[in-house]
């Protein structure tokens, strides 16, 4: 029967079974461009990826006149061929119209295969016979596809030579003496009368090509794939890397999707597990979330940051569940800035009473003194902190300890937290450092924060590179300097402070000298000048930046005022006689107290981030000193998360990877970035410069919407996009209530749905 017979406005669809080895797909695709050399439009594509060899697998060619635009398998063909006899049986055969032509690579006459199947047309050739003379493939493993290519030619009353031609380009010419000998070979038988024999049943009804996210289910092969199947695939949950680099150890990824499928206080209720403080992180954290986004690669990364303040902005208040503890135990916790709140936080939740002492007449720390309101309206810190209170947590607020009262406080309670921050603010022994109008930078941002009216003047330097600096130098205009220079003996791209800050202060009129150090300061009772020289820099220090080497080359920058931002130290003045502090523990000489040190004291981070995390492990630290009648907090997800990412928490480990490893991160190149359209991120919403340097409001107005969450790859995850279900060759994969299913009696182990997976939620086990 000729290919010509076909009428011509139809689309002929060839299917191919074969194993992997053969070449199928290989055989699929030369025949389409035998057909294209012939002056038609053509398709093939097959199913396979990691095959193993001998493993079944498909292919498909379509062939018509005009374009091709089904993108589907081929469920209806008008001819098959098979190169395994073995393979041949319903599931080879189903959708073969009566009529249509089946080509089988096998040494039985097709005069016996016509009997097994008389309403089609056989054609049978011995191709692996063939190909084993010619020497194509091994003994073991013949490949067929050229040799059996020769015998679709004859089949089908195509010209030899237009497979020659095909052969020539391809660089096949030394399998076309096989192909020809196929050619000759080839035997073929039409169907039987089966006038008197009932029609065969109509074949299905091809599945309706719809969309990826529609897909529910697939066909299964039928076919067993017994002991030689050697991995599998399976689900399963790796850690996101805004979840690993998240100091504050929430679950990242985790609130941005329930943010996304399920609003506001479905993600609040994700991020209350770990931090009391969202509004608080969504306005002044560093996001290091951000910096670690796989979406960064592709259209920018996802702004966690503006997501969590528009989680804590919408929804206040979400309740907060309560332990019920058996036996509550009694807890100290000092210092009342976001590692105390934190650990107060952590500590309440899992049932115990908890006492904050806090010397400023209000809870907050540094957050309340030296974050400006700019940065941290005062409403939303007052919010959580209430929200903190309703727990139950006792304040008592307006004294500063002594080292005798930090003592009485030990003992009066089963276990104490210090949570006093960095409170040493470090100075420049040079000369002139102690002329007036040289004043540290956390003084005044008090100064600031604390008074109203607090009022500065003139030109105003400050020194230093972190976000303390910023704040200081953006205060200041807003406090009356008519000019403000930030001095860094760095480069820019080497500042610590949030880049965002930097820009926004760059807006408002503040400048910068990089690569300079102070020396010295000049003045007449007062401060004039700021000597400072300049700066070269070296190899990497500790910290992987550039070494800065101050020079001889001075120069004097002439001033009336100078704020110190040097960065911090602890104080460990507070501890009593014969106490230490040693790797975040307390100690009485040599004996470990019930004492222990929580964020920048214990880490000396720096970072509100920071802060909140250490405090609420240092929290399940002191429950964990004492024993098992303390009950430790229900351990959820995010707990996990993070003592998984710290490699802290062998039950964590263990629940997400059997071997007891930690979890691995998933990194950009695991992510099929293709899958995901390009959509670049919402920006917050920013009062203008010329307005805002006028005034302490709110620079940030937060996110327009909620959009950006639908941005979040939820990488390491599996969000039913049914893509493994698509893309699974044999349709063995199944929904359930839950997620999906495997059958991995008819799995092969090809690896196409691990493959596939837009966002690393599948791996390939032995």
């Amino acid at each position: 029967m000729s290919d010509e017979t076909v009428e011509r406005s139809r689309v002929l669809e060839i299917r191919l079974h074969g194993r992997g080895g053969q070449g199928g797909v290989t055989c699929a695709k030369l025949i389409a461009a035998l057909h294209s050399r012939l002056g038609r439009s053509v398709q093939s594509f097959g199913d396979y990826a990691g095959e193993r060899s001998g493993a079944p697998i498909r292919a498909y060619t379509r062939v018509g006149d005009g374009a091709i635009e089904n993108r589907n398998k081929v469920y209806r063909p008008d001819h098959l061929i098979v190169l395994d006899p073995t393979l041949l049986g319903p599931d080879a055969l189903a959708g073969l119209a009566d009529g249509g032509t089946l080509l089988v690579n096998t040494p039985e006459p097709a005069e016996v295969l016509a009997a097994r199947f008389p309403r089609v047309r056989v054609a049978a050739v011995d191709a692996s016979a063939i190909a084993r003379r010619h020497g194509i493939g091994t003994r073991s493993v013949v490949i067929v596809n050229t040799t059996i290519a020769g015998a679709y030619v004859r089949a089908f009353g195509l010209p030899f030579e237009a497979l020659e031609e095909t052969y020539r380009a391809f660089g096949y010419s030394k399998n076309l003496a096989a192909a020809r000998e196929a050619f000759e070979a080839v035997r073929e038988s039409g169907p039987v009368d089966t006038s008197a024999s009932p029609p065969s049943p109509p074949p299905p009804a091809p599945p309706k090509v719809i969309p990826l996210v529609e897909h529910s289910d697939g066909k299964s092969p039928g076919l067993k794939t017994g002991s030689w199947r050697s991995q599998t695939p399976r689900y399963a949950r790796h850690l996101a890397p805004c979840s690993a680099a998240c100091p504050a150890g929430n679950d990242v990824e985790g609130f941005v999707q329930a943010l996304a499928r399920d609003g506001e206080r479905a993600a609040a209720a994700v991020l209350a597990r770990t931090s009391p403080l969202p509004s608080v992180c969504g306005r002044v954290c560093p996001a290091p979330c951000m910096a670690g986004c796989n979406r960064k690669e592709k259209d920018g990364a996802v702004n966690v940051r503006g997501l969590e303040r528009w989680i804590a902005d919408h929804a206040p208040a979400v309740e907060v569940e309560i332990a019920s503890c058996a036996s509550p135990r009694r807890f100290a916790v000092v210092g009342g800035g976001p590692a105390g709140l934190a650990a107060a936080w952590a500590l309440a939740r899992a049932g115990h009473r908890v006492t904050i002492f806090e010397a400023e007449r209000a809870l907050g720390g540094v957050l309340r003194t030296g974050i400006p309101v700019y940065r941290l309206p005062r409403a939303p810190l007052d919010r959580e902190i209430d929200r903190l209170l309703a727990l139950g947590v006792e304040v008592r607020c307006g004294r500063r300890l002594e080292r005798s009262d930090v003592a009485a406080i030990a003992r009066e309670h089963d276990a104490t937290i210090l949570a006093t921050g960095l409170a040493c603010a470090r100075s420049l022994d040079v000369a002139g450092a102690h002329l007036d109008g040289v004043e540290q930078g956390l003084a005044f941002l008090r100064r600031v924060n604390l008074e109203s009216g607090a009022r500065i003047g003139g030109h105003v330097v400050v020194l230093g590179g972190g976000n303390t600096a910023l704040d200081c130098a953006r205060s200041a205009l807003r406090s009356g300097a008519s000019e403000v220079t930030v001095v860094y003996r760095r480069s820019r791209g080497e500042m610590p402070a949030i880049v965002e800050e930097v820009e926004q202060a760059e807006h408002e009129g503040v400048r910068f000298a990089f690569l300079r150090a102070p020396v010295g300061f000049e003045g007449d009772g007062r401060v004039r000048a700021v000597s400072l020289a300049e700066v070269d820099l070296g190899p990497p220090d500790g910290s992987g930046r550039r070494r800065p080497v101050v020079s001889e080359r001075r120069s004097a920058l002439a001033c009336d005022a100078v704020l110190l931002a040097l960065g911090q130290s602890d104080d460990l003045s507070l501890l009593p006689d014969g106490w230490s502090l040693r790797q975040g523990r307390l100690y009485d000489g040599d004996d470990p107290l019930p004492a222990f040190a929580a964020g920048d004291l214990s880490t000396g981070e720096g970072t509100v981030a920071h802060a909140i995390g250490d405090g609420r492990r240092a929290a399940l630290r002191a429950l964990a000193a004492l024993g098992p009648g303390a009950e430790e907090p229900r351990r959820d997800r995010a707990d996990r998360v993070d003592a998984a990412r710290l490699g802290r928490d062998a039950s964590a480990r263990e629940e997400r990877n059997p071997l007891g490893v930690p979890p691995k991160t998933v990194r950009p190149e695991a992510i099929r970035a293709d899958h995901f359209a390009s959509s670049p991120p919402d920006g917050e919403r920013l009062v203008e410069a010329a307005i805002r340097r006028r005034e302490f409001g709110e620079v940030s107005r937060g996110l327009p919407s909620a959009r950006e969450a639908q941005r979040c790859y939820a990488c390491g995850d599996c969000t039913r996009c049914d893509t493994c279900l698509v893309y699974c060759p044999d349709g063995v994969i199944h929904r359930t209530e839950t997620g999906y299913e495997i059958d991995l009696s008819y799995c092969k182990g090809c690896g196409i749905c691990v493959t596939e997976c837009p966002r690393s939620g599948m791996e390939m086990s032995a």
